[in-house]
């Protein structure tokens, strides 16, 4: 593994987290393709993706001393936030706090579509409270802030095609994660105009589950419907998961934000920042699977 203190100036300069997922992948692919050098920051190197320019470096959020020692050198630092855990803010916190220690000057930040401290969504509160730690941190700062992704939509039925849960007639804005790599990577090549900006990234339309439903059954051939459910219904249906109380809020509350109307509302950003139309959810369906 190449240390930070042997790597050429300007592969210090832009740092990738997340790039052994979907979206840091994507991100750090295109930057790839435009001949950008960067340093990707992953727990596990045999992980990360062969891209040209691309240098691995090893830590993790939570280890403040290995994310100083990573990001030693970094100037623009593109956080994908990390998995959904109890701990995700304090782990959020513990690696800004480290950018900052390491003299990162500026963070992208993959924020959520209405991220408030009293979002109906309980995770678009954990988001909230990291870009007050980013903002709070000295350093400039770009937020993302995507709506529900297009691709996790058709996950969300289960193996008898059913979509359940208490949305109701709620509408919300989808937005493809390829979107979100495009929108990322034109913020990081140009970071300075896009301080303090926050953007609300969503696709071309609002839907409800309902209609969702029916696009994903004309464009792949699968029968899929909404089911609405209760809130007390939600939580029952959920329960033999065994899964913990905060992620069990977490999953119904997707639907409640919905249903609210929090996830409602069409941004022009995609197309600001990228200069094209957001995909639909059919466009999205028409891809192949890569």
């Amino acid at each position: 593994m190449t240390s930070a203190a042997e790597l050429p100036a300007d592969v210090l300069a832009l740092g990738v987290t997340g790039s052994t997922g979907g979206l840091g992948g994507m991100v750090a692919r295109q930057l790839a393709e435009l001949g950008s050098a960067q340093r990707l920051l992953v727990r596990d190197p045999a992980r990360a993706p062969v891209v040209e320019g691309a240098t691995p470096a090893v830590c993790s959020y939570a280890d403040s001393a290995a994310a100083r020692q990573a990001l030693d050198g970094v100037k623009v630092l593109f956080m994908v936030s990390a998995a959904e855990t109890q701990d995700r803010v304090q782990q959020h916190t513990a690696f800004v706090d480290a950018a900052a220690g390491a003299g990162v000057e500026h963070v992208v930040y993959t924020s959520f579509y209405g991220a408030a401290p009293d979002a109906t969504f309980t995770l678009a509160r954990d988001h909230h409270a990291t870009e007050e730690h980013i903002r709070a941190s000295g350093m400039d700062f770009t937020f993302l802030r995507d709506n529900f992704y297009l691709d996790f939509l058709p996950l969300l039925a289960g193996e008898d095609g059913v979509i359940r849960g208490p949305a109701g007639d709620g509408a919300f804005s989808g937005v493809a994660r390829e979107d979100i790599a495009r929108c990322a990577v034109a913020v990081l090549r140009d970071p300075a105009i896009h301080k303090g900006a926050t953007y609300n990234l969503t696709g071309p339309e609002e839907l409800t589950l309902e209609q969702a439903a029916g696009i994903i059954t004309e464009s792949t051939g699968r029968t899929i419907t909404y089911q609405p459910e209760t809130v007390e219904e939600a939580y029952a249906s959920r329960a033999s998961y065994g899964a913990p109380p905060w992620q069990v809020d977490a999953w119904v509350s997707t639907y409640t934000a919905i249903a609210s109307g929090e996830m409602a509302g069409i941004s022009p950003d995609v197309h600001g920042l990228t200069g094209e139309d957001p995909i639909s959810l059919r466009e999205f369906l028409a891809r192949p699977v890569l």
